[in-house]
């Protein structure tokens, strides 16, 4: 097709209002002054959405991506305008206050690119995250300018090796702490390993937050078939990136928008390829928002419903076996939705065509397996009611032992992760105890930390087979073993979770979907009388995040009244 067939009048796209006409001579001169000329007025302004950053190993080369992004842009008759978002990692954030911030930054994010995007009048974007908030953060802003956009994302890393460590990733570098801990390895064998576990630029190489959100991003048809598991270093992403950005000029004269593509049946594709999938239970906080911002219903029991339907068929770490390597050669994504062919809506409309044009046999069924023959017969992630979590609680049950599928202990609560950590380095928490960790909620910690510094070591301590965690916190999507988050309402609100006392009775069951706190309504409506909330004293981004977040059940959006748009 030849550049003169897509040629669409300048007068139809947004970027006129910048470009055209005699009263926007002062535009024009401010475009020239950055290298364009008269012959550029009048194309489309792509919008280059980056993630670039020097402190994230998952958006380190998205300079050298967004190069080729540039040249499809303008293969295709189109001026490409690059700009930069905030990346947080949320690696990098564990353990300490710093992981107030990552859940914020989402909407920061979202926020940042509609700024740019409306205050500039662009007709289109090729948005480039790759690391957790940066995924859903720019989905969420392509929905809400509703521009044409497409999505192309960074690439994981490949796995690292040190000796007889092979295929390593971050979760087994958290892991190793417990292991020096139980004395299993030594310290200096540890700072051996970590030089070698990540051996380059990419998201984290195991299922965690990052991949399972690309991977979604590509079942939602927000990219090309393949994109999301094709790896960082690969040569192919560079290619991807060329035909992202020619794809970008054709959506804007095809008028294709996000809305024509985030629809109901499009979220539901996106639950159940998460479900076969074993995806980190943070996807559940990301879907909503996107749903939210859309204007679509969307509720927890959605995502239990289909994980009642659809098995979990990928043996992936940190649910499986094997790093995202193994799942990419296997097929990818389009491997994954084939298998999940007769679940799936395939007419839906995607970026390139229909779903249906984006599925494509495995070539690996021991790694992506027929829904026939599954790891195991639900879906990967699990929500949980009780009077411990009456708007419910999430638990990834594809990682958790089935010794611990059913679990009834003392309760031993902490008002914050940096506690519990304590105890357990301390040796005082013990086989059979249940560790509440609260006041970690979107308004309570604020930001909803990833708890994920106490689940690793734990995991590595060989107590995750006997100890359970509870909390209103969330976790990485690295997170293994019988770990209960997202618990609405949170304590910070009132919720039964403040109510918790050393060795009242706690009992988990995930088969049936329950959580409860053994305690009579009469004492907890006595201990209810004498709580109050702690005080935090915030300023900042957080103080306006706590002022307007919602719960974890609604997604943790940002929302300043109850009204709700409605999709039509």
């Amino acid at each position: 097709m030849e550049k003169g067939d897509l040629l669409v009048s300048a007068a139809n796209l947004r970027s006129s209002e910048v470009t055209q006409g005699l009263e926007r001579a002062a535009h024009r001169a401010l475009l020239y002054a950055m290298g364009l000329g008269p012959e550029d007025m009048g194309k489309p302004l792509i919008g280059v959405v980056s993630s670039y950053t020097e402190i994230v190993p998952g958006h380190r080369h998205l300079r050298e991506l967004a190069i080729a992004v540039r040249e499809g842009i303008r293969e295709a008759g189109g001026v490409p305008v690059e700009f930069n978002t905030i990346a947080i990692c949320d690696g990098l954030c564990q353990g300490h206050v710093g992981m107030r911030y990552p859940l914020p930054s989402r909407e920061v994010i979202a926020d940042s690119v509609e700024l740019m995007v409306e205050a500039h009048r662009l007709d289109g974007m090729v948005l480039m995250p790759a690391c957790d908030k940066t995924v859903p953060g720019q989905i969420i802003a392509a929905v809400r300018t509703n521009i044409p956009s497409i999505i192309l994302t960074g690439g994981p890393m490949y796995p690292g090796r040190c000796g007889e460590h092979k295929d390593l990733t971050l979760t087994d570098m958290r892991e190793f702490v417990g292991q020096v801990k139980a004395g299993r390895i030594s310290e200096d064998r540890l700072a051996a390993i970590e030089e070698r576990a990540l051996p380059g630029p990419g998201s984290c190489s195991m299922l965690g937050t990052a991949n399972t959100m690309c991977a979604l991003a590509e079942a939602l048809g927000l990219t090309l078939p393949g994109c999301s598991l094709i790896h960082a270093p690969d040569a192919a992403k560079l290619r991807l990136a060329r035909q992202s950005g020619r794809r970008a000029v054709e959506m804007v004269r095809e008028g294709l928008a996000p809305s024509q593509i985030i629809t109901p049946e499009v979220l539901r594709n996106a639950i159940i390829a998460d479900m076969a999938l074993g995806g980190s239970t943070n996807s559940v906080l990301h879907l909503l928002a996107i749903a939210y911002e859309a204007g679509i219903e969307l509720s927890l029991d959605d995502f239990d419903l289909i994980s009642r339907q659809v098995p979990h068929i990928c043996n992936v770490k940190p649910s499986g076996a094997y790093p995202v390597q193994r799942l990419m050669e296997a097929g990818g994504v389009p491997g994954v939705l084939y298998q999940l062919r007769e679940l799936l809506d395939l007419s839906v409309r995607t970026v390139y065509g229909t779903l249906r044009e984006g599925i494509k046999p495995p070539v690996d069924e021991d790694m992506i397996r027929p829904l026939t023959r599954p790891l195991r017969p639900e879906g990967g992630i699990a929500v949980l009611y009780g009077n411990l979590a009456p708007q419910g609680a999430v638990v990834k049950q594809s990682a958790v032992s089935p010794k611990m599928m059913v679990h009834r202990g003392p309760a031993k609560p902490f008002d914050s992760m940096e506690e519990a950590v304590a105890a357990l380095m301390s040796e005082q928490v013990h086989p059979g105890d249940v560790v509440v960790i609260r006041y970690e909620g979107p308004k309570g910690g604020p930001g909803m930390r990833e708890m994920h510094m106490f689940s690793s070591i734990l995991m590595g301590m060989q107590l995750s087979e006997s100890v359970a965690l509870v909390t209103d916190g969330r976790f990485s999507g690295s997170t293994r073993g019988p770990c209960i988050g997202h618990i609405s309402p949170e304590a910070f609100e009132g919720g039964p979770l403040a109510l918790v006392e050393a060795g009242d009775m706690v009992s988990i069951d995930i088969p049936n979907r329950t959580l409860t706190l053994e305690v009579a309504d009469d004492e907890l409506a006595r201990r209810r009388e004498q709580w109050s909330p702690p005080e935090r004293r915030l300023k900042g981004a957080l103080a306006k995040y706590v002022a307007l977040a919602r719960s974890a059940g609604e997604g943790a959006v940002v929302a300043p009244c109850k009204q709700r748009r409605k999709q039509g």
